[in-house]
């Protein structure tokens, strides 16, 4: 997530933020530019996009903004739709009468608009193919805490299902402790889910499902089984050799869904330490391998081979500021030969879907002769 600054004031200024805290001006999320643009009110009550990527163009907020104070981004003068291209993804909101759930939700919400910000950052497919019996991608936020049968979070057919009780801190942690996962936040179990979506989508029916099995193995095996018996036993004792996770082990679905996971907060967190201008200059003359500048690998086609280089560095600071803070490592895993290899195929996975979309975009833009 790169930052903003206000167009009127040059202040920073945050993805969630709705005002500037400096000069006052209103501010709302253009996914057409993926930026967040000041806002200028005009007298039919729309809005004026001051952000110079798409200036001029007039907007609404988001009904779920106006209604629910639960989200930021924009909707074009011109769309029937009242919802923005992420809150349109909804099949299902929690039950707002539930004490509680409203805060929920703006959780889940804030953590869902961060994954559709990268996925469009990185030009992937959010619609579906209907004729192809690929479906687009759904949400269902559902639950009510401390009432009947625990609800799973996961996912089927496009349909991305979420226990809101995900979003209490208190309950995310027991379930991190249980689970024995090192990281479990409300983001990162949602960039896990989303890619099982994506498997469906970008694998499955493709060429690459070859080359998908022979780096993670046949998914054909029985999930279900799978993953009771990693619950039941646990990891195999040499998972970290082969593994980004203890979790990835129980299933090749599960080791793409945790791969394709830290794929996202690594090109995630490149961008934001890109965007902020953070570079790694260490003091001692030996330890020049350590040194990064990821203002050189942020953008999306950059090779990851060369990302890596300067993510590893990267993460040993900002582990090393957490230890600093008494917190857990920020990123606590340690990548092996076979993951990295995991990582760079779902590297090129998402290469070949960007450039896909390139194309689809350019075609769709051109103009039939008369």
């Amino acid at each position: 997530m790169r930052a903003f600054h206000c167009d009127s004031c040059g202040s920073l200024v945050f993805f969630e933020n709705v005002q500037c805290v400096r000069c006052g001006r209103a501010l709302g999320f253009l996914p057409d530019v993926n930026d967040l643009t000041t806002l200028e009110s005009s007298p039919d009550g729309s809005w004026l996009v001051l952000t110079p990527a798409a200036q001029g163009q007039r907007c609404y907020p988001c009904r779920n903004g106006e209604q629910h104070q639960v989200c930021n981004w924009l909707v074009r003068a011109e769309d029937p739709n009242p919802f923005c291209v992420a809150c349109r993804l909804n099949d299902m909101i929690p039950d707002l009468i539930v004490w509680g759930n409203r805060e929920r939700w703006r959780k889940l919400e804030a953590a869902k608009r961060r994954i559709v910000y990268t996925l469009l950052r990185l030009g992937l497919p959010m619609d579906g193919v209907p004729a192809e019996n690929r479906p687009a991608l759904r949400f269902r936020f559902l639950g009510r805490p401390g009432f009947g049968p625990l609800l799973v979070t996961g996912h089927s057919r496009g349909e991305i299902t979420v226990n809101i009780a995900e979003a209490d801190d208190e309950e995310r942690e027991r379930l991190r402790v249980h689970l024995h996962e090192p990281y479990r936040t409300l983001l990162g179990h949602l960039r896990h889910e989303i890619a099982h979506y994506y498997w469906g989508q970008l694998i499955s029916w493709t060429p690459r499902l070859t080359h998908f099995r022979q780096l993670f193995g046949n998914e054909e095996w029985d999930y279900n089984a799978a993953l009771h018996r990693h619950y039941q036993f646990g990891p195999p004792l040499d998972w970290q050799s082969r593994h980004i996770s203890s979790c990835a082990s129980a299933h090749p679905w599960e080791d793409w869904a945790e791969t394709w996971a830290h794929y996202l907060h690594i090109v995630d967190t490149v961008e934001t330490a890109a965007s902020f201008g953070i570079t790694l200059n260490p003091m001692h003359p030996d330890a020049k391998a350590i040194s990064a500048d990821p203002t050189k690998v942020a953008t999306p086609d950059t090779p990851f081979a060369k990302v890596l280089e300067h993510w590893l560095p990267l993460t040993c600071a900002l582990n090393s500021l957490n230890r600093g803070m008494g917190l857990p490592d920020l990123y606590p895993f340690v990548l092996s030969g076979p993951a990295i290899e995991k990582l760079e195929f779902v590297h090129e996975v998402v290469q070949e879907s960007r450039s896909k979309g390139v194309q689809r975009t350019q075609t769709s833009r051109q103009r039939v002769p008369d």
